[in-house]
């Protein structure tokens, strides 16, 4: 019987070169475990998404990341709606998708091992933009603006950029107008942030869109209305549990599609520059196939 063969994607630089740690470990284990492994790492996003749709068009098994959600992302435009397999071996600093299939974040050999294993892939919804597709949440409101900042920002580096990026953005951040399309029907509100969600969370277990379902056929639009500094302040540590479900101004739509209009927000998702509003995002089921 053929040996299964894989390519191994790798950011180098995830997890602040943990990715390039662990791809050692991994290339090894995974050989022992009997793949036939292409050892890939791009020189940069473009050569990385390049060898990553050369691959599956050759017609590996699977392919797997070593990397974050970043490099998760830039491997599913390649590998959506073609059947191929995703593996993931987290290496970066959120890993919500690894986190979405329960997958170990902590333990590299042991997410490995899933990859060798793995019998029974488990086929996921994604959401789509034009041609772009996105596992986790669109970003698109006060949380985006706080990337588009820190991305600006040369200095510090690490969280440590985004904690200050967030306190500057507070002073002066206003809520938005925002029009909203949801299937057939149009909402106008004044928000401090709306998120698009395929999975319940982003940004390291920030679980903004709280209840929703990879495999559902549907988007899980949160608003969160205007609402006082302070309080938005309060209301950042309830998205660890979920619970800022319960504030008064939170709206939670289920749709199949969702056109979001607002001045001044470029969005952001899977932690990645994605495009400034209007964007329209539709639910493409049953596009990923996931190692687990």
């Amino acid at each position: 019987m053929p040996s299964r063969e894989i390519a191994l994607l790798t950011n180098p630089m995830s997890g602040k070169g943990k990715g390039a740690k662990i791809r050692e470990r991994a290339v090894a284990r995974l050989r022992d475990g009997g793949l036939t492994v292409r050892d890939l790492q791009g020189r940069d996003a473009d050569e990385a998404l390049d060898l990553a749709h050369q691959c599956v068009a050759d017609g590996v098994d699977a392919l797997v990341v070593c990397g974050g959600d970043g490099m998760v992302h830039l491997a599913v435009q390649a590998v959506a709606t073609t059947g191929t397999p995703l593996g993931i071996i987290p290496a970066g600093t959120g890993n919500d998708v690894a986190r979405y299939f329960d997958l170990p974040r902590k333990d590299p050999d042991a997410a490995v091992d899933r990859v060798i294993t793995a019998d029974l892939p488990r086929t996921v919804d994604l959401a789509r933009s034009g041609s772009r597709y996105f596992v986790t949440v669109l970003a698109a409101g006060f949380d985006a603006v706080v990337n588009e900042r820190a991305n600006r920002m040369t200095w510090p580096k690490g969280q440590m950029r985004y904690n200050i990026a967030t306190l500057a953005e507070l002073r002066v951040f206003q809520p938005r107008p925002y029009t909203l399309r949801l299937d057939d029907r149009d909402l106008s509100v004044e928000a401090m942030l709306v998120a698009v969600g395929n999975g319940a969370s982003y940004g390291g277990g920030l679980r903004i869109t709280e209840g929703a379902v990879l495999d559902d056929g549907l988007l899980d639009v949160v608003i969160i209305k205007r609402i006082s500094k302070p309080d938005l302040v309060r209301t950042y540590p309830k998205l660890f549990k979920g619970t800022h479900i319960h504030h008064p101004q939170y709206e939670h739509h289920l749709v199949r599609s969702v056109t979001v209009a607002a001045p001044g927000v470029v969005s952001y998702a899977d932690g990645e520059r994605f495009g400034a509003l209007p964007l329209t995002v539709e639910c493409v089921p049953g596009a990923l196939t996931v190692l687990t």
